[in-house]
């Protein structure tokens, strides 16, 4: 049975709040725990009008706070953006609050435009492409190996899942030699989703912390009772889509009845390719194209993401989505 799993952005709607968001992330990591999700990730972005998870590990631990069972990380933490050292600080004091549950997903993108990513690191000279070498530093803070000359306190000896986050072949390179579980961020950055998963399989090194290739595909799922329903519901998260491609960072919109077809063909080509990796619909739609897509990346797990403006509706399509799933 493959799992299934949840990732939040915390997004404020246009008539929100950061206080709001964050409520609401608590109460959905509830309910998605209820319905038997494997774990529920938030993910690091900055400077963004509408998504409240920019302080990621507090988040984490507000979403940890509220739940009991379910494992709880960021998918993910853009590691370039910090120091290894202050990561591993970060997640070592969350595993000892909630052992055997936290996930620390990592991604190198700056999770931010290039103003905001100078502001975050203050020098832009630190290199993206030294990614696996921050990687294997984590990882040494983590065993307490004396690798680096450093004991992290806390973070030594911490029982953190690492994974790596991609959207591109590089991640899924990285993901394969060091031998860790690969999650591709396919609910927006599909293109190139089924050679980064060939390459990742192909390669794949056995380590000490995993000896199969294990592969989580992002997906977006919006559920309603109806297909027309749906599609009305995701026309929030389409304007977003929009907004964020043309260069706007906007607050999560209302839905918009009909919001395709407001759009010319360059508006809806752009939607068609960002949202490939969706399903839209009643439960029979979605449940045929989970089906799909499950059969043509045979993924061992999907992490689905579900922005919508109304909360209920949010988790009444979680609600549908796990009865597709068991």
């Amino acid at each position: 049975m493959t799992r299934y799993s949840l990732l939040d952005l915390a997004q404020i709607t246009e008539n929100g709040s950061v206080a709001q968001s964050l409520a609401n992330a608590a109460d959905i990591a509830r309910h998605a725990e209820q319905l038997g999700f494997t774990r529920y990730w938030a993910a690091e972005h900055h400077g963004m009008a509408g998504i409240a998870s920019a302080a990621t590990s507090l988040v984490i631990q507000h979403v940890a706070a509220a739940t009991s069972t379910m494992r709880v990380g960021a998918g993910g933490i853009m590691l370039p953006n910090h120091a290894p050292l202050v990561i591993a600080e970060q997640f070592g004091t969350l595993d000892a609050l909630y052992p055997g549950r936290i996930d620390l997903g990592l991604g190198r993108a700056p999770g931010s435009d290039q103003r905001v990513a100078a502001a975050l690191r203050r020098t832009l000279n630190s290199d993206p492409n030294e990614f696996p070498r921050d990687v294997m530093e984590l990882q040494s803070y983590f065993a307490d190996d004396g690798q680096t000359g450093i004991s992290a306190t806390p973070g030594a000896g911490a029982d953190v899942q690492l994974y790596i986050l991609g959207s591109s072949l590089y991640g899924a390179q990285v993901a394969a030699a060091l031998g860790l579980p690969y999650a591709f961020a396919s609910h927006f950055a599909p293109q190139m989703l089924d050679e980064a998963l060939e390459i990742y399989r192909r390669d794949f090194r056995p380590s000490a912390v995993l000896r199969e290739p294990y592969v989580i595909a992002g997906y977006n799922i919006f559920a309603a009772d109806s297909d027309d329903e749906a599609e009305y519901l995701a026309s929030s998260m389409q304007q977003a889509f929009v907004a964020i491609r043309t260069g706007k960072s906007i607050r999560l919109p209302p839905p918009v009845r009909d919001y395709r077809a407001t759009l010319g063909g360059q508006g809806n080509a752009l939607l068609d390719h960002v949202l490939s990796a969706s399903a839209i619909g009643s439960a029979a739609t979605v449940k045929a194209r989970v089906q799909s897509f499950l059969a043509r990346t045979r993924a061992d797990e999907i992490i689905i993401a579900c922005s919508m403006y109304d909360h209920a509706a949010r988790k009444k399509s979680l609600e549908i989505a796990a009865n597709i799933f068991t």
